[in-house]
């Protein structure tokens, strides 16, 4: 099971991310991408059905700015 984060600081607004995975990651009003499901909170695992969706994404990042780990991140 993999959990998302964003790192949003790194984020250059390519697009990429919502075009290999539409479902896990939108823009906020700066056009900086988030992790949908939980509003990058990193709680919220990657659906199963979006798994090859997702690691295309984090592949493609040109920043390497979406991040993914086993666990949930812990709230700060």
């Amino acid at each position: 099971m993999y959990y998302c984060r964003v790192q949003r600081e790194a984020c250059i607004a390519c697009g990429l991310c919502q075009l290999h995975a539409p479902h896990l990651f939108n823009y906020d009003h700066a056009g900086i991408a988030y992790y949908q499901p939980d509003h990058n909170q990193g709680n919220h695992p990657v659906p199963s059905r979006e798994l090859a969706a997702f690691k295309q994404a984090q592949r493609d990042c040109p920043t390497g700015a979406i991040k993914r780990q086993n666990k949930p991140y812990s709230v700060e």
